[in-house]
């Protein structure tokens, strides 16, 4: 039988983790102050201690779980641990082992890595910003009302009231960013490993969407399985009663 990999030793290669994770004594203070737990069935005692306690099939599970995506990686945790760990920090090393591991295609809040990736991540090479205003499609984002469609609409005079130079040239919010600029971003990601992690998040994506018989498109949004991961809400997230 082939040995299981020791995954608290993974993490302890990411410093993150090393720098996050002291000597957490359950005092619960990072639950207390934390937003996220006061909202999300979440509490960052709980993976702190579940994580210390380096049991790989405990890891194992938090690493397939909604959990790990919760934080709003705010840091208030790290403010007030009187024993000086940082949670959010130990988060972020899971999220990322996660990913690499493709074990965030196994719960429905790490599913929703592959829609970031296909938005806010491609619009990083296309825009040269995270989010761009002209991008945002409003049919996605029922919740925004008649905003986005206004904006969309009034582009220009919306823009040029707020002082932005929308495909502009020179300086200011919203300027076309150049191609040079655009080839360098992408030189970065390549040098750094942020190209070759994108492409897991695509690979993963992929084997989990033959899995679940959903079409899968190489590029862009149009495609099954982008609308499953981006739409889909059991409504078993947070801890407030129901009505």
């Amino acid at each position: 039988m082939e040995k299981q990999e020791n995954l608290y030793e993974i993490l302890m290669d990411d410093i993150r983790f090393e720098e996050g994770l002291k000597a957490c004594m359950n005092c619960g203070v990072c639950t207390a102050i934390c937003p996220a737990a006061e909202f999300y069935d979440y509490d960052p005692r709980k993976i702190v201690d579940t994580v210390q306690r380096r049991d790989n099939e405990e890891i194992n599970n938090l690493l397939k779980s909604d959990t790990i995506w919760y934080c709003g990686e705010c840091m208030s945790c790290k403010t007030r641990c009187p024993r000086g760990n940082t949670p959010g920090f130990v988060i972020m090393a899971l999220r990322t082992l996660s990913q690499k591991l493709g074990y965030f295609t196994e719960s429905e809040k790490g599913r929703q890595q592959f829609a970031i990736k296909r938005t806010v991540g491609d619009n990083i090479f296309k825009y040269g910003y995270c989010a761009a205003t002209y991008a945002v499609n409003p049919d996605l984002h029922p919740e925004q009302g008649p905003v986005w469609e206004y904006i969309l609409e009034n582009t220009d005079e919306v823009f040029e009231r707020l002082g932005g130079q929308l495909n502009g040239t020179g300086t200011g919010p919203l300027r076309k960013i150049p191609k040079e600029a655009l080839d360098e971003i992408k030189k970065i990601f390549d040098v750094t490993g942020g190209t070759e992690f994108f492409e897991l998040i695509e690979e993963h994506s992929k084997r989990k969407a033959a899995e679940m018989g959903l079409q899968f498109e190489s590029k862009g949004i149009d495609n099954e399985y982008f609308n499953e991961v981006f739409t889909c809400n059991s409504g078993n997230h947070n801890n407030l009663e129901s009505d």
